[in-house]
Formats: C-alpha cells, sequence, structure tokens
C-alpha cells in the first residue's frame, strides 16, 4: 500500500509551531470539561480554524466542531474527540485542571491539540494546491459517556461524502515516537446489564417459604457469565463481569428484592448483535424454580471498533513514512470501548494508538486516572502521522 508523497515541508513547519501546539493542549488541559459540555474547547477549536483561514462550523448544540480543508469529490475525515472525565487531577504541573474532580485522563486533549496542528498544516498545503481532495475535520463531543457525541456528529453531516476516516488515541503503554496499528477488532462493544430481582422475603430461619433472592442472586451471578462461554463462539471475545451487587441489610432477613449491574464487552459485530437476547435468557434461565422475578435492563453503549483491513493498511503504510517503519508497531486488542465505531458502521476507516509515554515509563501513567499525563513529543508524531494517512488516503481513492 502506497504512503503517499512525503510531506518534506512539515518537519519545518513543526519546528516553527512546536511551542504553539504544546501551549493548545495545555491551555485545554487545564481547561476540561466534562460529556456534553464542551462549549469553550468547540469554540477554541473554531476560533483557532478561523484563524487558519478555514470555515469551521459548530455542531447544533455547540458543543462541536465540523471543518472541510480542501475541494474536490474525494473527501477523508480524521476525527478528535473532547470530552474530559470526572476526575481529579493530582499531577504537579503548570497546566494541571483549574476545574474541580474534571480532568483530562485519557489524553483527549492530545487528540484535539494534534488534529488542531493537522488542520492548520493541511490548510496551508491546501492554499499551495498540494492537498488531492478535501479532509474533514470532526471534532467530536461526549466520546466518554452514553450516549456518545459520535451519533450528532454523523447526523450534523460529518460524514457526507467521506470515503474514509481515521482517529488515533494516547498509548501511554508505547514509547513516545511510536504508533501501534492493528487490522480487524480493535476496541470491544461495551453495554450496560442491570438484572432486578424480586420475590417474597421472609425470615432466614425458613427460607422454604421465600423466594431467597440473594441465593437467586448469586445464580445469575455465577451462571450467566459461565453459560455465556458455551453459547457464545469463544472468538468472538466475549467477556462479562459484575461491578455492582446489593440486596438486604439484615444478616438474618431475607430481602424481597435485589439487584447485579456489570458490563458486557465483545469483539464481534454479530455476537454483539445478539447479546440482549442472550443475556436475557440466560438470566431467566438462572433463576428458573427460585420463585424469584427477574427484571432484566440491557443498554447498548458502544459497537465494537473493527479496523478496516486496507483503511489499516493505508494508515500504517503512512505512518511508517512519516516516523520510520520501525517505529510502526502492532496495537494489542483493547477490551475498553470508543465510540469511533459509530464510524466505522458508515464508512471504512482505522484507529491507531499514539505513543505517550517516556522511554522507561511505558504504562507508569495509565489513562482513566488522576495523574495520567504525556510526552508531549506526541503531539508532533501525531501531527505527522495524520496529516501523512490524510494526504494517502485521498491519493489513493
Amino acid at each position: 500500500m502506497t504512503a503517499g508523497p512525503a510531506l518534506t515541508w512539515l518537519d519545518g513547519w513543526l519546528a516553527a509551531r512546536s511551542d504553539e501546539l504544546v501551549a493548545v493542549r495545555r491551555h485545554i488541559h487545564a481547561h476540561p470539561e466534562l460529556s456534553h459540555q464542551e462549549f469553550e474547547t468547540a469554540a477554541l477549536v473554531a476560533r483557532e480554524l478561523a484563524v487558519a483561514g478555514l470555515t469551521p462550523r459548530l455542531l447544533p448544540k455547540g458543543n462541536g466542531v465540523i471543518c472541510d480543508i480542501g475541494d474536490g469529490d474525494r473527501v477523508v475525515a480524521l476525527r478528535a474527540d473532547m470530552d474530559a472525565l470526572p476526575l481529579q487531577d493530582i499531577k504537579d504541573v503548570a497546566y494541571r485542571s483549574t476545574v474541580a474532580n474534571v480532568a483530562h485522563a485519557c489524553g483527549h486533549d492530545v487528540h484535539t491539540t494534534v488534529m488542531l496542528g493537522v488542520a492548520k498544516a493541511l490548510a496551508e498545503a491546501a492554499s499551495r494546491g498540494e492537498l488531492p481532495g478535501r479532509v474533514r475535520m470532526l471534532f467530536q463531543p461526549a466520546e466518554e459517556s452514553v450516549p456518545s457525541g459520535a451519533p450528532e456528529v454523523i447526523g450534523a453531516g460529518g460524514l457526507i461524502d467521506v470515503g474514509a476516516v481515521y482517529a488515533l488515541h494516547c498509548a501511554p503503554q508505547l514509547t513516545v515516537g511510536t504508533v501501534g496499528v492493528r487490522s480487524g477488532p480493535f476496541t470491544a462493544a461495551a453495554d450496560t446489564v442491570e438484572v432486578r430481582l424480586t420475590g417474597k422475603g421472609g425470615h432466614t430461619a425458613r427460607p422454604h417459604v421465600t423466594a431467597d433472592l440473594v441465593q437467586a442472586l448469586g445464580r445469575v451471578i455465577v451462571d450467566v457469565p459461565a453459560l455465556l462461554g458455551r453459547r457464545v463462539d469463544p472468538r468472538a471475545g466475549l467477556s462479562m463481569v459484575w461491578g455492582t451487587v446489593h440486596a438486604g441489610e439484615a444478616f438474618n432477613a431475607i430481602p424481597g428484592s435485589g439487584m447485579v449491574k456489570g458490563t458486557l464487552r465483545v469483539l464481534s459485530r454479530d455476537a454483539w448483535r445478539g447479546a440482549p437476547d442472550l443475556i436475557e435468557e440466560l438470566v431467566r434461565a438462572a433463576v428458573a424454580g427460585t420463585g424469584a422475578d427477574a427484571e432484566v435492563a440491557y443498554t447498548r453503549g458502544v459497537p465494537p471498533v473493527i479496523n478496516d483491513r486496507r483503511a489499516n493498511a493505508v494508515i500504517a503504510a503512512a505512518a511508517g513514512a512519516a516516523i520510520g517503519a520501525d517505529h510502526v508497531v502492532e496495537a494489542e486488542i483493547s477490551m475498553g470501548g470508543e465510540d469511533f465505531s459509530f464510524y466505522l458502521e458508515q464508512v471504512p476507516g482505522a484507529m491507531i494508538r499514539l505513543g505517550t509515554a517516556t522511554a522507561g515509563s511505558e504504562g507508569a501513567l495509565d489513562i482513566h486516572q488522576g495523574g495520567f499525563d504525556v510526552d508531549e513529543r506526541a503531539i508532533g508524531c501525531g501531527v505527522r502521522v495524520m496529516a501523512q494517512t490524510a494526504v494517502a488516503a485521498l491519493d489513493g481513492m
């Protein structure tokens, strides 16, 4: 797969603007906004794009931005998510979050900064007539929430005419200057399952005249995940884990209600689509004969991210051209969820992992923790890879 023409001018462009990009990242990091509330971040993005001579448009709610660069019928989209997490920033740095209990602990500030850099660089290339089509920048709200923001972007026309879509995600398990690529399953579907049982309670001395809710909940907790392993192809990569359970208050009283709640994660689209009906069936089988009544609430989260083979080949080749083939490694599959999957339900595309760890500290600062931070040289690496990808993808259309 061709990597497209080498963007030899990009190194000089980045050398002149690296401090500016770091400053943008630090401003966003210090002023995080939760899912669906990214109004100031979106306004900042729109201002930066306008200064670059582009014509951004806000999403209807004002918390996301769509912006085209260049002209032509060939269109490639690049996506960045902008929301932060409800966590306290515990780092002792000048750019520490100024918002209590809100922090960019997943690297979305880096994603946004990288894509701003790509947009500005490609805007200059387009002004010189060096962009072989259109690149659509998608600055998306609410990746971390359910419902998430990708469907809002799609509903606002984000994928109209788009032939392929690409994204990256910070990876503290990889050294800065390295990216991880993978064809096929990349992240898992992530859904929520809540089971509520009700029945006749009573004294623990007389369980035979009750529904014995705790014993029935125990059957659900143990039997349902175990039975899934015999009802779903093991190659589907399905994992069901309970996170909370509650029933009763007194040690000698059988309660009349109880609940258990957890997540179901799966790498296979087919297994994901059939999961709600199967879970319902298995729960009812588990409590059959206990006298308890079961109510199952199955909440869809996000589909699995399944990278398109050809799109992955494009971004892998482009990354090799941008940072060197020896810095492109195979990414591991993650059982975490990512709403980039909604775009891939509509058009082919691929997501990669962007190394953010200083050499020797790989994995020390994991995402979704209050101390998460990155080696900011990752910003320039991300700009190189994604700009090269956009041009290569357009050339290949």
